[in-house]
């Protein structure tokens, strides 16, 4: 990967000129920005952190080393909501043959025998590895959490997210189906893992008639551990199915003072409008965020094996409804390169370009870049959140490309990925690294 910028490591004071900043995200008063929402800034960099943001393409210092951007894009780092490091990179050794969610399901189900501990980590790693040459600096992950699984990847998630301390900030949640959270034995596995392993709670909701009692026992144990929660929801394209609005009811009944964020909620966006309506304000009145998987859902939801048809919908949530009506959007990967989706590569820009094209993202921007910055932060949580405002860490990507356009039309592999105020010359590794891990060895 050829880099934009070449900063030495020694440099521990030096300017960023002649940018384009996003002006939702930085302090630049009353800066004019242009249709994609960017606007000229200069920034110093200063012992790790931004020291100072200036709008206009001018030096803010005369004689600090200067490193002219031409008009490049700046953006803080990423943040993304929504993974599974568990499962990725299975494909090679266990492909979905039809690309449909309930043979997703089976084959990964199947491929769970090899996740040893040898197994787990390297893929695991091999994740973070592309996930922070991209520019992500915070990661929440989905794990597997089914008997006897359990017992084995926690402790591996536990050892990566101390041994990547300080490069990516690293959250987990349990998943398993919601019926589960009943079973006496399988709590008792789940209750240990949030506190052992600072866990969040979580499970994959959708219509059954132990939603409610499940949901309820789920929603005391992140009370009683001050955990937040964090649902797989209504994955599907049947509109009947509503378990977004029971979550809603019970964080509502409850009154849940913590953060809960929803992934998918596909089927809200094929329901009728005024049972949407209904239930976006209910999420609303309840905090609940919404994350959006659009190159996951884009794969696998409307696609039916047996009609071999075109899919009729896009498969993702009702994002704008949601945004306009106060609810905290954002965008995630999802699954990458295992039976749920064949692609991806960890990458917060390639997330936000296809959401772009696959949300309608523009006409106009507006702030949609926060779905992959700061908003998807703020529920993570996280103490210092990547911003272009003076006292932030440094941590940011830089981008030869000057507009929305540019940006979108290449894969911008020349970035230059800046982690307090040092710009890293890691690159994702090599698929090949992976493969003594296809026969599950």
């Amino acid at each position: 990967m050829s880099k934009s910028l070449r900063i030495p490591p020694s440099l521990t004071r030096y300017q960023l000129v002649n940018a384009r900043v996003p002006t939702s995200m930085s302090a630049l008063g009353g800066a004019r920005s242009d249709e994609d929402g960017l606007a000229p800034a200069s920034l110093l960099i200063e012992n790790g952190r931004i020291a100072a943001i200036k709008a206009g393409a001018v030096a803010i210092e005369a004689a600090t080393p200067l490193f002219d951007l031409d008009g490049g894009i700046v953006l803080p780092t990423f943040t993304d909501v929504h993974t599974h490091l568990d499962k990725g990179h299975i494909w090679p050794r266990r492909r979905n043959p039809d690309g449909s969610f309930a043979s997703a399901l089976l084959a990964c189900r199947t491929d769970r025998e090899n996740w040893n501990a040898a197994d787990l980590r390297a893929r695991m790693r091999f994740g973070l590895e592309c996930a922070y040459a991209h520019g992500t600096s915070a990661l929440r992950t989905h794990i597997d959490s089914m008997s006897p699984q359990t017992a084995i990847t926690w402790p591996i998630f536990a050892e990566l997210r101390d041994a990547w301390r300080g490069r990516i900030a690293l959250q987990a949640s349990p998943l398993f189906a919601i019926e589960l959270a009943l079973d006496d034995a399988h709590f008792d596995e789940i209750r240990l893992a949030v506190r052992e392993f600072k866990a969040l709670v979580g499970a994959v909701t959708y219509m059954s008639a132990a939603l409610e009692p499940a949901l309820e026992r789920l929603f005391r144990l992140a009370e009683e551990t001050g955990s937040d929660l964090d649902f797989h929801v209504d994955e599907t394209n049947d509109p009947e199915s509503c378990s977004l609005e029971a979550i809603a009811d019970m964080a509502i009944m409850r009154r849940f003072q913590g953060k809960i964020l929803c992934a998918h909620c596909c089927s809200l966006a094929l329901q009728p409008e005024e049972y949407a309506k209904r239930v976006i304000e209910k999420v609303a009145r309840a905090g609940i965020a919404i994350v959006s998987l659009p190159m996951c859902n884009l794969y696998l939801q409307d696609r039916d094996v047996k009609a071999e048809r075109t899919p009729r919908w896009r498969g993702v949530t009702a994002v704008h409804e949601l945004k306009r009506a106060g609810v905290p959007v954002m965008v995630a990967s999802d699954n990458t390169r295992d039976p749920f989706y064949a692609y991806g590569d960890l990458d917060m820009l390639e997330v936000f370009r296809e959401a772009t094209r696959i949300l309608h993202f523009d006409h106009p921007a507006a702030d949609w870049l926060k779905t992959v910055t700061e908003t998807s932060a703020a529920i993570m949580g996280m103490e210092e959140k990547p911003s272009l405002r003076p006292g932030a860490v440094a941590d940011l990507v830089a981008f030869k490309a000057r507009s929305f356009t540019e940006l979108f039309a290449r894969p911008q592999n020349d970035r230059t990925v800046i982690r307090a105020g040092n710009a890293i010359m890691a690159e994702p590794p090599d698929h090949r690294e992976l493969d003594g891990l296809v026969a599950g060895e």
